[in-house]
């Protein structure tokens, strides 16, 4: 078994008392579509393969496996905060926690994770913004549960992980008017596709966006596309080009020290 790829951040590596990774699927223990560091529960994986990579996972960021926590994931806005070690998988798309100790986990497989850390309030949070997120306001909402456990946005430092970059994410135009009729400056984050109807989508440059849009000071896209890699990394869209049967998720996580 390899040993762990974890790639991270340079604004949030540069925060003193806080730990955050961006795992690729290198390392871990699963097989097939899922090879490497498959950790989503979600998936057809061999539940006890997910659990062992999870545990792989943790020990690299330092906590307790019960102590790395991941929701079930609906492409919603909804925000949860977190004081402590759950069981099952409450609903949601946003973690935040001022507890020391806790993994927020977002999983993900060519959908954005987000991971924000205010050093200063020791306050911190994960999302996973897909379109659909992003769009229905699932960054907003983080920030908004970061602010209600005393964290302030100007002092907010962001990253978003490995996801669909926009070379790779051709849409057609009736998914670009679905965002311009939310807001006409929306349009931006659209460049010509290869057919007339096609258009090319920029999620990260559209989190970042929502990002700033929220009031969050500094952030980051780390660059790393998930559809042309699949050394490194799983990604749904390609899945489906390949006619696979399932995908494995990427987990980014953020902890307190």
């Amino acid at each position: 078994m390899a040993a762990l790829e974890v790639l991270t951040s340079p604004l949030l590596a540069a925060l003193a008392g806080v730990r955050h990774g961006f795992f690729t699927r290198v390392g871990g223990v699963s097989e097939g579509v899922y090879a490497g560091l498959n950790a989503g529960p979600g998936s057809g994986d061999d539940p006890d393969r997910v659990a062992q990579n999870r545990r792989l996972a943790a020990a690299w960021l330092g906590v307790a496996p019960e102590r790395l926590l991941s929701a079930y994931q609906v492409h919603s806005a909804t925000a949860l905060t977190v004081a402590g070690p759950w069981t099952g998988r409450p609903q949601g798309d946003a973690l935040a926690t001022a507890t020391p100790g806790l993994a927020l986990g977002a999983l993900a497989a060519d959908c954005a994770p987000v991971l924000i850390a205010d050093a200063e309030a020791r306050v911190v949070a994960a999302a996973h913004a897909g379109w659909k997120g992003a769009l229905g306001g699932v960054v907003a909402s983080a920030v908004e549960a970061m602010v209600a456990l005393g964290a302030r946005p100007e002092r907010m430092v962001a990253a978003v992980g490995p996801c669909i970059g926009p070379a790779s994410y051709e849409v057609g135009v009736e998914f670009r008017e679905r965002f311009v009729s939310a807001d006409a400056a929306f349009a931006r984050f659209f460049a010509p596709g290869a057919a007339a109807d096609k258009r090319q989508f920029d999620l990260p440059a559209f989190v970042l966006g929502r990002l700033a849009a929220a009031g969050v000071a500094q952030a980051e896209w780390i660059g790393c596309d998930t559809y042309p890699d699949a050394e490194r990394f799983f990604s749904n869209r390609r899945a489906l080009h390949h006619g696979e049967s399932d995908y494995g998720r990427l987990l980014s996580a953020i902890a307190l020290a």
